[in-house]
């Protein structure tokens, strides 16, 4: 009884919608990569849980929605670890944005941390995280000597027998493999949902993105990145990498930073639309040579 007054009070305002009518909202008013409905869908079939999606109405018309595990947002980390399956994907500490029109503010009470500064007006009941967001800067907003170094930087690695290719050359499995292996080198600890790597880099194929570098027939440096287009920006998450630490001198993975956010902005600009090119939490130092810091919320 407790349980079910919480949930009605939780849910105050909202509907319950079907999968369908929320991937309809999306395309409508937009969202983020962690909130795609395929994303959403795809991955939490992969953990067993069952989505509650709910729609805020008003006059008949539906102009928001959310995808819902009990108290939290669906793809929840705190869920997956509640029951026994934490680490099963990774999604970093993913920018949310929800699908909101303009013109309406809601009431949100379900758990959420990293809510986008899009939801700052079109939720009422966000407070400030103590984290900021990394957000990639515009390819001008770097300075010109940091663009001439990381060009130099990438002829040589190129001319040392470096070669670019794109991540969707690799089947999932390879994927998953490479990824694994440089990122254990790069950090002495396995990668998070290493067990489950190919079945999620399978899943979210459509929405991988990017390249990776390889020296001498051996991959040196990987990057996970998923891309969405919404109506009125591009959504992509950097979510991790990997580097071999024996080529630092050639610095891999700056160059292959470089090659995939100066790509990322150009797709993006081939379609008339900003990019959200986020790096997740702004907490190390080398995001700060490629991101503007920006406010996050949660409620």
């Amino acid at each position: 009884m407790i349980l079910s007054h919480l949930r009605v009070w939780r849910e105050q305002g909202w509907t319950p919608i079907d999968a369908t009518s929320y991937a309809e909202a999306w395309q409508r008013y937009g969202g983020s990569v962690a909130s795609h409905p395929q994303v959403v869908e795809r991955l939490a079939d992969l953990a067993g849980i069952a989505v509650r999606y709910l729609g805020w109405f008003e006059q008949g018309q539906l102009l928001a929605a959310m995808p819902t595990w009990g108290r939290h947002l669906a793809l929840s980390k705190d869920v997956l670890k509640r029951q026994g399956k934490r680490g099963l994907f990774d999604l970093g500490n993913a920018e949310i944005i929800l699908p909101v029109a303009d013109e309406v503010q809601v009431n949100l009470r379900h758990r959420a941390r990293y809510l986008s500064p899009l939801m700052d007006g079109r939720v009422k009941t966000l407070r400030a995280q103590a984290e900021g967001l990394a957000l990639a800067r515009e390819p001008e907003q770097y300075s010109k000597k940091f663009r001439y170094n990381q060009r130099r930087e990438q002829r040589l690695l190129e001319e040392a027998g470096g070669v670019v290719r794109s991540m969707l050359e690799l089947t999932a499995e390879e994927q998953a493999a490479v990824y694994a292996e440089l990122f254990e080198r790069r950090w002495g600890f396995a990668a998070t949902g290493k067990a489950h790597l190919a079945e999620v880099f399978a899943l979210l194929r459509e929405f991988m993105t990017g390249s990776l570098i390889y020296l001498n027939d051996a991959p040196v440096a990987v990057q996970v990145l998923y891309r969405v287009v919404a109506p009125h920006w591009v959504s992509l998450e950097y979510i991790n990498g990997g580097v071999d630490p024996q080529n630092r001198e050639f610095s891999p993975g700056s160059v292959l930073s470089f090659i995939n956010t100066q790509n990322a902005w150009a797709e993006a600009r081939a379609l008339g639309k900003p990019l959200r090119y986020s790096f997740g939490r702004a907490d190390r130092e080398y995001k700060d040579r490629w991101c503007n810091k920006v406010p996050v919320y949660q409620v």
